[in-house]
């Protein structure tokens, strides 16, 4: 039996690092864009705007905590990945979900109290996929055994388990 090219921990680790930086970018993205019916936009919101920049310390905290699990094994770390990713699911969920596509009065300087929709733009649409992407992976990194986690041969045992369990497997295939 052929070794995989790529380790399951590694592509975990790589999901989640995609995923932080996707939170990160949504940040800075427009979320939604105040629109009249059949006018153009009047008003936008960013996620620095909606979340007072909640998204990207989370991702800058996931990225620390992926940091610690695959260079010190640490199985703590890889909760902390997985809470950071609930976290931010949730602020998804019950604030910027609800508002999407709702229609509310907005009062512009142009003109007083019109009714707009708020339309999902790019950030939204990251928040989401960035968010649920890094629950669902930093949920299954954090499942892994500890000595799977530490991508250096690195750990509480110097390695020596992962190497024991690496050679056990190569002597059955």
């Amino acid at each position: 039996m052929r070794r995989p090219a790529f380790r399951t921990e590694a592509l975990l680790a790589l999901a989640c690092a995609a995923a932080a930086l996707l939170l990160a970018a949504s940040e800075l993205l427009t979320t939604f864009e105040l629109t009249p019916p059949g006018g153009e936009a009047l008003q936008e919101s960013t996620g620095i705007d909606r979340h007072a920049g909640a998204m990207l310390v989370l991702a800058v905290f996931a990225l620390g905590a992926l940091a610690i699990t695959v260079l010190a094994g640490s199985k703590p770390a890889a909760y902390a990945v997985a809470a950071c990713g609930a976290i931010a699911l949730l602020i998804f969920l019950i604030g910027d979900l609800p508002d999407a596509n709702k229609i509310g009065t907005l009062d512009d300087a142009r003109q007083s109290f019109i009714d707009a929709r708020a339309e999902p733009k790019a950030g939204f649409w990251l928040e989401l996929v960035g968010s649920l992407l890094l629950a669902v992976c930093g949920t299954a990194l954090a499942t892994l055994p500890a000595y799977r986690l530490s991508l250096f041969g690195a750990g509480g045992d110097g390695g020596r388990q992962r190497r024991r369990k690496i050679i056990d497997w190569q002597k059955e295939g």
